[in-house]
């Protein structure tokens, strides 16, 4: 997981998670890099929005990473759902930007175990986390 989160610290590009509900509509969204947290796991923080209501069915996710630059590079992440919590504070000291109505709530830190890593293009060689 050392690898992965080198990897998101230092390669700038456009994320976007994909999740289905119980019924399997699919949603997908734009998203910046994930969090590392200390246990190990990954997490973004979510609004109270179709990605994370979809979450609350069906924990699975999809991750996809495009580097910037030319040609195409990047990651897929095939994600589950661990945990999620609503900790203003711990949220505000992840949070890469600062809104304006923090005291709103309806943000979500909303974390997953890694289960499959693969280059954005091709089979690559499947790496189980």
């Amino acid at each position: 997981m050392e690898a992965l989160k080198d990897y998101f610290e230092n390669t700038k590009g456009m994320g976007v998670i994909a999740t289905a509900d119980a019924d399997g509509k699919v949603n997908a969204a734009v998203y910046s890099r994930p969090h590392f947290l200390e246990d190990g796991s990954l997490a973004f923080i979510m609004r109270d929005r179709l990605t994370h209501y979809n979450l609350q069915s069906n924990p699975h996710a999809a991750y996809l990473f495009v580097e910037e630059g030319p040609g195409y590079k990047g990651k897929r992440l095939h994600l589950t759902k661990l945990k999620e919590d609503e900790d203003l504070q711990r949220i505000q000291t992840l949070a890469r930007r600062q809104y304006q109505n923090e005291k709103e709530g309806g943000r979500f830190l909303v974390s997953f175990q890694v289960d499959k890593e693969l280059p954005l293009i091709g089979a690559g060689e499947e790496r189980r986390v």
